[in-house]
């Protein structure tokens, strides 16, 4: 016998779906029942919202679609941020929530509202599911839909009565089918490299859509063999490993910044996989002057600072490896690393910022995995953090949400076991999703949280001093962070001396279990910082 709800698990197993977030109610008790009998791991959070973020990370690292699950009204809702930041950062998710029955749906009903209607604009596609029958058919289309290029969240409502339809389907999934880039067309590539051959000081900006394609051999061969410096965006960092010597950084910082040079003078710009909203393209082209050819699997959005000469359309790789065969005879274009080592020795407390970025790049694998979440602590992870394998340094910069590097932690743990996984926070982030300490302690799921600890918003202060002269409503108290840890089960560290850092976040990771370690962070650097690049503005 298969019921309705037995049927969209079915749909999920034959998705290749291993693990669903999320929390249950009362209208959906039957599809986690059906969960509870399957293959798939259930992982019961504490908030939808960190549920969402759980499976969008899980999703970010696998290229898989990932699984949230919440009832209808409240719990739905509560989602829909996890869902942006899902669509926004280009990741594949299904969001899947329960709904009133079809008999309550046309009239003022309690915990009603139109949940389709608040999905479209965050989602590729949003649908109610009409009937059993229709299941296997919307199921397929959802995953098929998540996970083509451009990758986004898509959402189902699956109304009451559905999740307790009894009734006996002779219905069953329908076969997957995978969407694959087709190969550059020839001409398009003949006209790029006419433009390469022409030009006197090209760069390459490689975006998200080079890590999601995994196009780091193509990527690093084109610049070896054409002699072109490659900059990368937050979403983009590790897809050129930042210790190859083409590499000349990450593109993102509010200010104009070291890598911004390689585009100032730049005539031509390859841009690989970048996609408009992960950085306004009139910061590296403010006269709308310089020749773009578009390297991607879609065309590119329309914008007066975009205009895209050449369109190449297909497989990243190998288009990469097409323009690299036609062997353009083109020129080559040679701080960031004397900022990073000069972090490295300063020890001062509460620490530099350069030096927690140093430390934790110490501790931590080419192949770990840290996760920075939005604020004062993305702009010197992303700007310092060297990066040498994409999917390593996971940053939100399509909605630059707070508070999804702790709970996506924990997705990333599960997606990659064999990795070391650092959630680095700040402490205006760390209280908005903390209750999910004690979701990695119940499901075991080993990770460290590391709190930059400076009592207050530190990126709005940071605008606010720059712009205003001052900052108003940023500061707030903390609690001890060891107590709160042992709260939970989990360990707690505070750091009273910068050379404590490193040992203790070597010990933390090495350790199986939950840890959170607080380190006093002196963002006075931040306004100094700004004003030294803003003298580089001044001499160029």
């Amino acid at each position: 016998m298969t019921t309705a709800a037995q049927l969209m698990v079915k749909c999920l197993e034959n998705e290749g779906v291993t693990v669903v977030f999320g929390i249950p109610g009362e209208e959906n008790i039957r599809f986690v029942q059906a969960l509870a009998a399957s293959s798939i791991r259930y992982v019961l959070t504490r908030h939808e919202q960190a549920a969402a973020f759980m499976a969008e990370m899980y999703g970010r690292v696998t290229g898989r679609a990932a699984v949230v699950s919440a009832t209808l009204g409240p719990g739905a809702i509560n989602m829909q941020l996890g869902v942006a930041d899902a669509t926004t950062n280009s990741t594949p998710m299904v969001a899947i929530s329960a709904q009133v029955g079809q008999d309550r749906e046309y009239k003022e009903s309690h915990q009603y509202v139109d949940l389709v209607s608040m999905f479209a604009p965050i989602t590729r596609w949003a649908a109610g599911v009409p009937t059993a029958h229709a299941i296997p058919e919307m199921f397929r289309k959802a995953f098929k839909l998540a996970v083509s290029e451009r990758p986004a969240a898509v959402y189902l409502a699956v109304p009451e009565h559905i999740d307790a339809d009894a009734t006996d389907y002779e219905l069953k999934p329908l076969p997957r089918n995978v969407v694959r880039a087709e190969a550059p067309a020839p001409r398009q590539v003949a006209r790029a490299v006419e433009i390469l051959r022409n030009a006197r000081r090209p760069v390459v900006l490689a975006g998200h859509g080079a890590a999601r394609g995994d196009a780091t051999a193509a990527l690093v061969r084109f610049s070896d063999e054409l002699g072109i410096q490659v900059a990368n965006t937050f979403h983009g960092k590790g897809v050129m490993p930042d210790d190859h010597p083409n590499s000349i950084g990450t593109l993102g910082f509010m200010r104009h910044d070291y890598v911004n040079f390689g585009f100032d003078h730049a005539d031509v710009v390859i841009a690989v996989g970048y996609e408009l909203q992960e950085f306004d393209p009139v910061r590296i082209n403010p006269q709308a002057d310089k020749k773009i050819i578009h390297v991607h699997r879609f065309p590119a959005e329309v914008d007066m600072h975009y205009s895209v000469d050449v369109g190449i359309i297909g497989d990243i790789s190998a288009s990469l490896n097409a323009l690299t065969d036609a062997r353009a005879d083109v020129p080559g274009s040679g701080l960031l690393a004397e900022e990073f080592a000069r972090g490295q020795q300063d020890s001062r407390y509460p620490l530099a910022p350069a030096r927690v970025v140093a430390d934790t790049r110490e501790a931590l694998g080419r192949g770990d995995v840290v996760l920075v979440d939005t604020g004062a602590t993305k702009m010197w992870m992303a700007r310092l953090y060297p990066t040498y394998e994409r999917n390593t340094c996971l940053i939100s910069n399509g909605l630059s949400t707070m508070a999804f590097a702790l709970p996506g932690a924990l997705g990333v743990k599960l997606a990659r076991p064999e990795s070391k996984v650092l959630a680095v926070v700040g402490d205006g982030a760390f209280l908005m999703n903390s209750q999910e300490i004690e979701t990695a302690v119940r499901e075991r799921i080993p990770l460290v949280v590391l709190i930059w600890e400076d009592g207050g918003y530190g990126l709005i202060e940071w605008k606010m001093d720059l712009e205003l002269g001052g900052h108003y409503y940023v500061k707030f108290g903390n609690p001890d962070v060891v107590t709160y840890a042992k709260s939970f089960g989990a360990k707690g560290y505070r750091i009273n001396r910068a050379e404590e850092l490193l040992p203790t976040l070597k010990a933390a990771l090495d350790d199986d279990a939950v840890s959170l370690i607080c380190c006093p962070v002196d963002y006075s650097e931040n306004l100094r910082l700004t004003d030294r690049l803003g003298e580089l503005d001044e001499t160029l």
